[in-house]
């Protein structure tokens, strides 16, 4: 009998019992099904052409919290808690101090918080793009708050969505191409016809039915325990040790596949992710996709992975901190990252070799790639290498993150007799690396350097999207549509 203590409901008990898994298991992917049933309803009968803001933000906060108490029982009132003591907060102490004390809480909170105190403290030549277009230029109320916050579509496994995205969505203006004037609001200039998610919603469905088979079926089976298991240290080769940790943590993936491909199926489902239109005139739903699975599976470098796995968070440990950040502040994301994660000396473990591996990473990719981009032939060569170290360097580094207990995870490393930990503060002494440069300005010129790279690669698909509204866009308002463009 699949039976675990749990604070949530047990009417699903019996099949939990059926199926052999924990209940809160179970009330997880039930409640993510009913979220994606409730999308579709929440799409097709409170779409924003029928009904106002005020009733999308009700509904989506109520529904949300409903899904909260039915997983977590009374522990949902952490959800309460944290949102009303932030938001009395922002409104009691002001909110040019909003964003040191948000760090204690979540990612949305942290986020928000940012995000008004650069709208609405900080000057516009003090931001970066990035943080130009997202800041917030007025308090939320406290509904818009509760609903960003604790909407069913995302109050169980995210992704995280910046909070201009969530009130452009429930406000029904995710299809209409704009321009933010100087007072800080958005002018209409076309709309957009409405795309249908549909497609979309069923392949990343297809994507969570064969994730969900992989791991019922194949990912008990290759469990990363046996990476320490004694009998095997002893007796393996190290062909067979390499391919074994490869293969154990690739069957360790299918369970994130699936629980963030289908929290992006119902956010999908509801109408939110549109991302604007391809070269090719096909709507892009990727706007708050947590990853990209064939990057992930084909990475040829640790910097690849890391863009392409949980890349909300990603995203918001770029915003919050190392675009933030004045010193050190790869070290500083990734302290951070493992603070957010949480208290298992796993993960701490985990990111400090990180920071180790990203770093080393870093150094060989600048000293060495340049000899193997011509012929074709060696740059081939150069990637089927660099795939096979960086999936094996991967899978050394968040063995930990796995294991979560310090004493499993030190003997892991004991096994490997921390060779990847000593190959790579090898490299960082013995190969050239770019000194980071210290003062204000050069920080400023650094950090703005990073925002506009980050900048054209997030809105390449928007402006496409923009090209391709323009040749729908009817007669009359074709100058508009081209002076939104031009701008943008």
């Amino acid at each position: 009998m699949a039976t675990t203590s749990t604070t949530g409901s047990t009417l699903l008990q019996p099949l939990s019992n059926a199926v052999q898994l924990p209940i809160d298991q179970v009330n997880f992917v039930v409640c993510q099904l009913f979220a994606l049933l409730a999308a579709i309803w929440f799409r097709t009968y409170l779409h924003s052409s029928k009904t106002s803001s005020f009733i999308r933000h009700v509904v989506a906060t109520l529904l949300g919290l409903y899904l909260a108490l039915f997983c977590f029982g009374w522990y949902a009132l952490h959800f309460l808690v944290q949102s009303g003591i932030s938001y009395c907060i922002m409104i009691i102490i002001g909110v040019e101090n909003t964003h040191n004390p948000m760090m204690i809480i979540t990612q949305k909170i942290t986020s928000l918080a940012y995000e008004i105190h650069d709208g609405m403290f900080r000057k516009d030549e003090e931001l970066t793009p990035s943080q130009r277009d997202l800041a917030v230029r007025r308090m939320p109320s406290l509904l818009e708050y509760l609903s960003y916050n604790c909407n069913f579509m995302g109050i169980l496994a995210g992704p995280l969505c910046s909070y201009k995205d969530y009130i452009t969505f429930i406000e029904g203006r995710s299809y209409q191409v704009t321009q933010s004037g100087e007072s800080g609001k958005e002018e209409l200039h076309c709309e957009r016809a409405e795309p249908s998610p549909n497609i979309a919603v069923i392949q990343k469905l297809l994507v969570c039915g064969v994730s969900l088979l992989f791991h019922l079926t194949i990912s008990n089976t290759l469990p990363v325990e046996y990476n320490i298991d004694e009998h095997f240290q002893a007796t393996a080769s190290w062909p067979t040790k390499l391919i074994y940790l490869y293969v154990s943590l690739l069957a360790a993936r299918p369970k994130y596949y699936f629980a963030w491909t289908l929290a992006d199926a119902i956010n999908n489902a509801a109408g939110f992710g549109f991302r604007g239109y391809d070269r090719n005139g096909e709507a892009r739903w990727d706007l708050i996709s947590n990853l990209r699975i064939q990057q992930i599976e084909m990475s040829t470098s640790f910097k690849m992975f890391l863009d392409n796995w949980n890349i909300q968070t990603a995203l918001w440990l770029k915003r919050v901190c190392y675009e933030r950040s004045s010193l050190s502040p790869t070290i500083q994301t990734f302290i951070l990252s493992a603070i957010w994660h949480g208290v298992y000396p796993g993960y701490y473990l985990t990111f400090l070799t990180g920071v180790v591996m990203t770093l080393a990473a870093r150094a060989v990719r600048n000293n060495i790639r340049h000899y193997f981009l011509e012929p074709p032939q060696l740059k081939l060569l150069y990637d089927v290498i660099t795939w096979m170290v960086t999936q094996i360097t991967i899978s050394y580094t968040v063995v930990p993150f796995v294991l979560l207990s310090i004493k499993p995870s030190l003997m892991f490393y004991s096994c490997w007799y921390y060779c990847l930990h000593i190959v790579g503060i090898l490299v960082l002494l013995l190969l050239p690396v770019n000194k980071t440069q210290r003062g204000k300005n050069t920080h400023e010129n650094i950090q703005l350097s990073r925002s506009k790279k980050f900048d054209e690669r997030e809105n390449s698909l928007g402006q496409n999207s923009f090209s391709t509204t323009n040749n729908v866009c009817s007669q009359n308002q074709e100058v508009a549509c081209r002076h939104s463009s031009l701008k943008q």
